[in-house]
């Protein structure tokens, strides 16, 4: 698509100059996000600097029918903000910082281009936490989380970005802003249309402004790396630890035995275990100061193994101890590279069909090929399962369908937290009937009458 002279003008006059990029002039970061969908470059990037650009910037794209992918930090794996051909790629690059920090109603005021890493900085230094936490915290962004509805590894106590926006502002894609930033936990005032925005990936309107709340800071986190012999096992002690610890649980992370191989023999860690269990997990739980949370922590996980729901359990006694542990979970970042082509998944599994959901996928990929192997971990208290599918032949047709196939089987959702984007869009029938596609279908025609907002991601274009 080729931007007509009074276009490229009236975009210029909104962001200046410096915020327009065009042909190979636009950088590599901003031609594809973090996932396996190609390359593209757009035909224009507009990096607005406020609320009010992205409302001209828009109002100038709907008025020409230009087609607008939104980009934030770039970590998607949905492929949401890859451009593709013809797009005017709208960047919240420039749009970044921590406006305001109110003790009171313990609340931060934040712009959509400010990382992740960012929030919590600022979160620990006034004395609170962000509930919030990603593998990608130092290049995700605020408004990439809200658009997703990202999770992380502490969505057992603080839930989904969802559950920690207050309030936020938007622009619609004929460029009105709608703003609700009050800081108040009740509002029922009406329909709650700023939920409508958290989870719809740009498709009916670009978030610019977010309002969070913030959590008191948690004190004596106790971290163990546990080994569990069944994911029967592993619930049932997850069970026994939300009664005992009296809602300090944390996190409650596990890792496959096939995970484990890849993190010792390719990732280079030790083997903490003998044997190989079938589950390792990392419990976290925020005990408080003073010893006795400590001890109540270690005789809870005592408990467990004395029952015979842990094999086995380490408990950091530091710093370091705790990294270690950690590490085990954080590995899949590197040791991938070492492993056969494969082809990532963010699914979501109900609890109950966990183990029959994991039993049932290695019996089908070793079916389809003898040199195949799975990758399972996640974050099981939320029963959410990331997960990839290897061949050492390079082959990787049919993995996708054996996957979807066996989430719809058990009833559970082809994206957890990731999102749908363009690459899991011809799925989403597997999680979703007919009349909330229809329902969904209706909404963005509503909001976005002209489809020019990320077009062709969740819906087809």
């Amino acid at each position: 698509m080729t931007i007509p002279d009074d276009a490229l003008a009236a975009l210029a006059e909104v962001v200046g100059s410096g915020g327009l990029r065009s042909g190979e002039a636009i950088p590599a970061r901003n031609r594809k996000d973090a996932s396996k969908a190609e390359e593209g470059l757009p035909a224009l990037l507009v990096m607005p600097r406020t609320t009010e650009e992205v409302a001209a910037v828009l109002a100038i794209c709907s008025r020409h029918a230009f087609p607008v992918v939104v980009q934030g930090g770039m970590t998607g794996l949905a492929g949401g903000a890859a451009p593709q051909a013809g797009e005017v790629a709208l960047s919240l690059e420039k749009m970044t910082g921590v406006e305001e920090i109110d003790p009171v109603t313990r609340t931060m005021t934040v712009l959509a281009g400010t990382p992740l890493a960012v929030v919590q900085e600022k979160a620990a230094t006034a004395g609170f936490l962000y509930g919030v936490d990603l593998g990608a915290r130092g290049t995700c962004t605020i408004g990439g989380n809200v658009a997703t509805n990202a999770g992380g590894v502490q969505v057992l106590r603080y839930g989904m970005t969802r559950r920690n926006v207050l309030g936020l502002e938007a622009v619609m894609a004929d460029g009105r802003i709608v703003s609700h930033l009050k800081k108040v936990v009740k509002n029922n005032a009406g329909y709650d249309w700023t939920q409508l925005f958290i989870g719809s990936e740009g498709t009916l309107g670009i978030v610019t402004r977010v309002l969070l709340a913030l959590q008191p800071a948690v004190t004596g986190t106790q971290t163990a790396l546990c080994a569990a012999g069944s994911v029967a096992n592993a619930l049932a002690a997850l069970n026994r630890l939300e009664g005992q610890l009296g809602g300090g649980l944390l996190a409650f992370e596990a890792m496959w035995s096939e995970y484990m191989k890849a993190a010792t023999e390719q990732g280079g860690l030790p083997v903490p275990f003998a044997g190989e269990p079938e589950l390792v997990l990392v419990i976290e739980a925020a005990m408080g100061p003073g010893s006795t949370g400590e001890e109540t922590f270690a005789e809870a996980l005592a408990e467990l193994a004395e029952e015979g729901l842990l094999d086995d359990a380490l408990i950091a006694q530091s710093g370091r101890d705790r990294q270690r542990f950690w590490a085990y979970r954080e590995a899949n970042y590197e040791f991938y590279r070492d492993l056969p082509p494969g082809v990532h998944f963010d699914v979501s599994i109900p609890l109950g069909a966990m183990a029959d959901a994991v039993a049932l996928l290695r019996q089908r990929v070793k079916a389809r090929s003898a040199t195949a192997f799975p990758i399972v971990f996640g974050h099981l208290a939320d029963s959410n399962l990331h997960l990839s599918l290897h061949d050492e032949t390079g082959d990787l047709s049919g993995f996708a369908e054996i996957v979807y196939e066996l989430v719809r089987e058990k009833q559970g959702s082809i994206s957890a937290e990731h999102g749908v984007g363009v690459l899991k869009r011809p799925y989403l029938g597997m999680s979703r009937s007919d009349a909330e596609l229809a329902l969904m279908t209706t909404l963005k025609r509503t909001l976005d009458p002209g489809n020019i907002l990320n077009r062709g991601r969740i819906l087809p274009a």
